[in-house]
């Protein structure tokens, strides 16, 4: 028995007896053939077991007995791919593979370089892999691997700028929890199958100091750095004094953040139109239940008996878009429940009275076609230049005062009107007039004046001759092109002279069909 022990070790070879350096055996200390972990041997193996599931559950599971229907010779269940694989090293390709996998997770999902360094991490790994012997990468594998991928990404994303013709950057300005200011520049483009692509260019910390000109600085320095500074047609910053300020500086065109200007405008109206009181009442009442889990359990008890669906209540962030309309939105979705819940409770607050649950579903209204604009104008799979003047059109027409208003609903629009007018006026109006015409979806240009619209075709037209040094290089390569496609280019012209070019008809054809 001694010399078989000897021999296999314990529990199938999976322990040792420690081997002492004059090559006798010590028989009171096993070492484990998985880890080499060395444990205190008493002619017991619990102990080993337990080292077994805790530690290496997945190896200990694969030299179980076979079951008693089959110690019988009952026929068993056909062997799975993964039973078969398991306990097979992993092979270098795999190893490879999960290397740089976890390493765009660690890059991508910011995660801290040690997390390899996890057992819980490495022991789902020899699970899924089925390998026990799987070890994690190092920390240093795993940062020359984030240093391998992030080049291999800059160098595509270089690719696609050089192809660009064109590019617009985004510019924007935010405080660390540190009071740190940090620059954030993102790049926009329109490939050669039309297929719009953002992505980050880098993220800079700016100076106090100065800063319009130091913003500007960057802005450059970020444009030479990744060899686009002749490709930048438009800088979108927010409407920030100091990012405008910085817009002014570059020698590009500038559009601030619409989206932006019409929060501040919700802001300013607000206070103009006097819902703060009210407001003030809903901001305390939803944070008497976020702030204690024992309320806001008592609350969704009471949204379950009233068959509600369960929700929490929303603060309202003045940083944070739409923000108001979802807290008006719960507070009175829920205004029932929180009677009831508060009826239950010790407490000092005042719920809003019927006339001011009035007040807020009147409030709710207005609110609505501004969370519509400002997600439309927020999108980021489509360009949304082309929207921000029939966007800003349409607020309008939803801000007319009409004579069934209360005092209170007349001073917000007159404020939100007054408001962004005085906003819309700083944006830059000549760009966004030839982006509404180029967009086939208002190239009627209902949402400008009548004597507005035809300057903009005057300027459009203007811009395509100026496109013709660029189309030349193409029309010697064709000298004679075929004469059906010439008939094609000057279908809809009304002019029958033979100097006439295509590209003089160019804005006119498009205008074709306008209602």
């Amino acid at each position: 028995m001694d010399a078989a022990l000897k021999s296999q070790g314990l529990l199938q070879g999976k322990f040792m007896f420690k081997k002492l350096p004059n090559g006798n055996l010590d028989k009171t200390k096993v070492v484990c053939t998985l880890c080499n972990a060395e444990l205190a041997y008493c002619r017991s193996s619990s102990s080993l077991k337990y080292h077994l599931n805790a530690k290496h559950a997945l190896a200990n599971a694969e030299d179980a007995g076979p079951s008693t229907d089959v110690a019988q010779g009952k026929s068993s269940r056909q062997t799975t791919l993964f039973e078969y694989n398991r306990g097979k090293p992993v092979s270098t390709a795999l190893s490879a593979k999960l290397t740089n996998l976890l390493a765009q997770w660690i890059a991508t999902s910011c995660r801290p370089i040690s997390v390899v360094e996890d057992d819980g991490l490495e022991l789902v790994l020899q699970a899924a892999t089925g390998d026990p012997s799987y070890k994690l990468p190092a920390r240093r594998t795993i940062i020359r691997r984030i240093h391998d991928q992030y080049a291999a990404e800059k160098a595509k994303k270089e690719e696609k700028m050089v192809e660009a013709m064109c590019v617009a950057l985004t510019g924007d300005h935010w405080t660390s929890v540190n009071n740190d200011n940090y620059l954030g520049i993102t790049v926009h483009l329109i490939d050669a199958s039309w297929e719009l692509h953002s992505f980050a260019l880098g993220v800079m910390k700016t100076e106090e100091r100065h800063f319009a000109k130091a913003c500007a600085r960057q802005f450059l320095d970020v444009a030479n750095q990744w060899g686009i500074a002749d490709k930048i047609s438009t800088i979108g910053t927010d409407s920030a004094p100091n990012m405008v300020a910085a817009g002014r500086i570059l020698p590009f065109e500038h559009l601030p953040c619409v989206a932006h200007v019409v929060q501040r405008a919700i802001v300013m109206s607000l206070r103009e139109g006097g819902f703060e009181g009210v407001l003030a009442k809903c901001r305390k009442v939803v944070g008497h239940f976020k702030h204690s889990p024992a309320n806001s359990d008592e609350l969704n008890v009471q949204q379950a008996s009233l068959g509600q669906v369960q929700e929490p209540l929303v603060q309202d962030v003045s940083t944070r878009w739409n923000s108001t309309l979802e807290m008006i939105k719960r507070v009175r979705r829920n205004s029932e429940a929180l009677h009831i819940t508060l009826s239950k409770q010790k407490h000092n607050l005042a719920l809003p009275t019927n006339a001011e649950y009035e007040k807020l579903a009147k409030l709710e209204k207005l609110l609505e076609p501004c969370r519509y604009i400002t997600e439309l104008l927020g999108g980021d799979k489509y360009v949304s230049c082309s929207v921000v003047l029939p966007a800003l059109c349409h607020l309008q027409h939803a801000m007319k005062i009409s004579d069934d208003d209360p005092a209170y609903i007349v001073r917000f629009k007159a404020a939100f009107t007054k408001d962004l007018n005085q906003r819309r006026e700083k944006l830059n109006l000549e760009w966004l007039k030839m982006a509404t015409a180029l967009d086939p979806r208002f190239k009627d240009l209902k949402c400008l004046p009548r004597a507005d619209r035809e300057p903009v075709w005057a300027k459009l037209s203007e811009l395509v001759k100026g496109e013709e040094p660029a189309l030349q290089p193409l029309r010697e390569e064709n000298p004679e092109p075929p004469k059906k496609k010439i008939a094609l280019l000057l279908m809809g012209s009304e002019s029958e002279s033979d100097e006439e070019t295509p590209e003089d008809n160019t804005v006119d054809r498009y205008k074709i069909n306008l209602d």
